[in-house]
């Protein structure tokens, strides 16, 4: 009998940890995912297996005493990272990275959120506690024998070989628009790589990034070529005719035609030729091969139309089309009905932090995957934002936020996009609430700038901010009574009572502009950061009236642009936050380089391309489900009007979008081709 209890002691040791890592994975990815039996359930085994026998294999290092403390500690730490990594993505909708952790502690300051995210996650973290649990019910699990040399020898044989059969699997698995070999080695993109390997899968390759560094393209010496990934087809009719930056470099007698040219397109006039010439940095050559092929927008009849005027852009926390009611936000409806409406805008969230919806508007550049984009351009040369654009035209550049102003490190990125920074802590006295109020933020600050023109200010609102919660959200609080009455769920009115502070202070911005005059002069763009995750899908679709499509639909978004007395014009091209960046800059006549931008103008003839953070993309034609690898025709289009080739060419353009936007951000290109 005690042979019986040993062997079973024995190989229940063995198995523990590998059983227990499947079972975290399984739990964490039903619970996220509200899938389990795919591919990915394969991969993932695999992946598990060689990694749960290094975990038996350290616990054996020692004496029996030592073996089972040791195993309770690494089953602790492994449930706290599927814990946290469940409780995170209820909050935000997306995963911690390893490179986010120097931002715990402003997380952290949102503790009242954390502690509804772990109730609303109790069930499954009571069901990820299962392990600890059962290892302090059996804590005798691991024996007193030490296995043999011998024995861990052929243990660690196994582990390599599973680990190589998942490594051979995976490259094997190289074919479609995402295949498992590059989303394994040469892509960041967790939502799809959690669900193909698993979470501790994708930590591993997270930490392997952030210890050696994450390249965006493979490398090729000499010969690396960026364009690999651009569009072949595109290349060989931009070759076959001039490209404005050729027309600049013709012959003196032919500067008439030149200048005609230039007037054509939103272009700087940069000599590709020369600094490809004269660049030694094989990567930097390869980015000016790149975007010499790009073919520039064009100038349209909305060019300028706003140069000279004044302008204010807002990111509005969490605001969405559905805030948007004639009788509830009034001055948010008005501006939407009077102005360009943008009936088919996405706004996408990305991969690290929500401060990158913010960067993406204000650069028109994705966000490097596993890094705060928006703190590191705070060291580069970022030209092309609208504060520096107008800047060195002469207008007042502000910029406003009424929570900490070193959260999300804007006090070292918002400085560097041209504007004089004030937040609470810098500037900005605010009343003390969370949220704290958008309408006193701007009864605080508009006297700064109005009547100083030309102007142009920027503000990061907060009054939209999650918990959903008439406990512990000032802002739903203040506005409760004018949403009681509404056919919602509690969090929904919560939701709608905040966005009412939001257009609270859009009716005073407008209220000061007419006092003053400027309202027919200043053109106001407005635009979330991101769809209101603190919502559940089923409150969105609530909101909607009808159940929301996930992948597409849920980042269904707003763009406003609006000015007294324009005309209002709908705009149903798809388009993105990606694209506001060129889009204000055409209208404010600045010169800028289209080129180097990775939105477009919307309001140009340039091809709609709308691109999500796991690689899906749709455009006016056809769109791709990355998730389920479907490739779905729009309504109208044909297999005979949307070819094999133009899928291909969509997808490798929405690869360049991604390589180079990370690029430019790691490189600090602009600083090498611009000064």
């Amino acid at each position: 009998m005690d042979k019986k209890i040993d062997r079973l002691q024995h190989y229940g040791s063995i198995l523990y940890f590998p059983i227990s890592i499947i079972y975290l994975e399984s739990v964490f990815k039903i619970a996220v995912f509200k899938e389990l039996l795919n591919i990915g359930f394969i991969y993932m085994i695999l992946f598990s297996i060689p990694v749960g026998i290094l975990l038996y294999l350290v616990c054996s290092l020692f004496n029996s005493r030592a073996n089972r403390i040791l195993s309770v500690v690494l089953t602790v730490f492994l449930t706290f990272i599927y814990i946290v990594q469940a409780v995170y993505y209820q909050i935000f909708s997306t995963f911690l990275t390893l490179f986010s952790l120097n931002g715990t502690e402003q997380v952290l300051q949102f503790w009242q959120e954390v502690m509804i995210a772990a109730k609303n996650k109790a069930i499954t973290i009571l069901f990820l506690l299962t392990p600890i649990i059962f290892l302090l019910i059996f804590r005798n699990l691991f024996p007193e024998r030490k296995p043999t040399v011998k024995f861990k020898g052929i243990l660690a044989g196994v582990m390599v070989g599973f680990q190589v059969a998942a490594t051979i699997l995976v490259s094997l698995s190289n074919t479609g628009e995402l295949s498992t070999s590059f989303l394994y080695s040469k892509a960041v993109i967790p939502d799809l790589s959690v669900n193909r390997f698993g979470m501790l899968t994708t930590s591993r390759l997270d930490v392997k990034h952030l210890v050696f560094g994450f390249t965006s393209t493979d490398d090729g010496g000499e010969k690396q070529q960026l364009t690999l990934y651009h569009s072949a087809k595109q290349s060989e009719e931009n070759a076959k005719k001039p490209t404005p930056e050729q027309s600049y470099n013709s012959s003196s007698d032919e500067v008439n035609s030149n200048q005609d040219s230039r007037e054509e397109y939103n272009t700087i006039n940069l000599d590709f030729d020369n600094l490809i010439a004269g660049e030694k940095d094989t990567t930097i050559a390869a980015m000016h091969r790149y975007f010499k092929s790009v073919q520039p927008t064009k100038k349209n009849k909305y060019t300028g139309m706003f140069k000279g005027k004044n302008l204010i852009m807002i990111t509005a926390e969490g605001f969405s089309p559905y805030a948007v009611n004639k009788e509830l936000t009034p001055t948010l409806y008005k501006m939407s009905q009077e102005g360009f409406r943008f009936t088919n805008f996405y706004t996408p969230i990305w991969g690290v932090s929500t401060s990158d919806g913010e960067y993406v508007a204000c650069n028109s550049l994705i966000p490097k995957p596993g890094i705060w984009s928006f703190y590191v351009s705070g060291r580069n040369y970022m030209p092309f934002c609208m504060g520096n654009q107008l800047k060195k035209l002469g207008y007042g550049t502000r910029a406003y936020h009424d929570h900490s102003y070193t959260y999300y490190h804007r006090d070292v990125s918002h400085p560097n996009m041209g504007y004089t920074f004030k937040a609470v802590g810098n500037g900005l006295e605010m009343k003390k609430s969370w949220p704290e109020s958008d309408l006193e933020m701007i009864q605080k600050t508009a006297d700064d700038y109005i009547g100083k023109t030309p102007f142009h200010t920027y503000y990061m609102t907060v009054s939209g901010h999650l918990m959903y919660t008439f406990n512990g959200n000032a802002m739903a609080d203040k506005n409760r009574e004018l949403v009681k009455n509404l056919s919602y769920s509690s969090a929904v009115k919560a939701y709608l009572a905040c966005n009412i502070e939001f257009d609270r202070a859009m009716g005073e911005l407008i209220d000061r502009l007419e006092k003053s005059g400027l309202a027919e002069d200043t053109l106001i763009a407005i635009s979330p950061d991101h769809y209101p995750y603190g919502l559940t899908n089923s409150e969105i679709s609530e909101l909607a009236g009808h159940p929301v499509e996930t992948n597409f639909e849920l980042y269904k978004g707003i763009f406003i642009l609006w000015s007294k007395g324009i005309k209002s014009e709908e705009i149903s091209k798809p388009c993105a936050s990606l694209d506001i960046l060129p889009t204000i800059s055409n209208l404010m006549g600045v010169e800028y380089d289209s080129r180097l931008l990775m939105g477009r103008d919307i309001l140009s003839d340039a091809q709609p391309l709308v691109v999500f953070s796991n690689w899906s993309w749709l455009t006016d034609k056809a769109r791709y489900n990355s998730k389920s690898g479907k490739f779905i025709l729009a309504e109208g289009e044909t297999k005979e009007s949307v070819s094999k080739q133009y899928r291909t060419e969509t997808a490798q353009r929405v690869n360049d979008m991604f390589k180079l936007s990370a690029k430019i951000l790691e490189t600090n290109y602009y600083n090498k081709v611009l000064r």
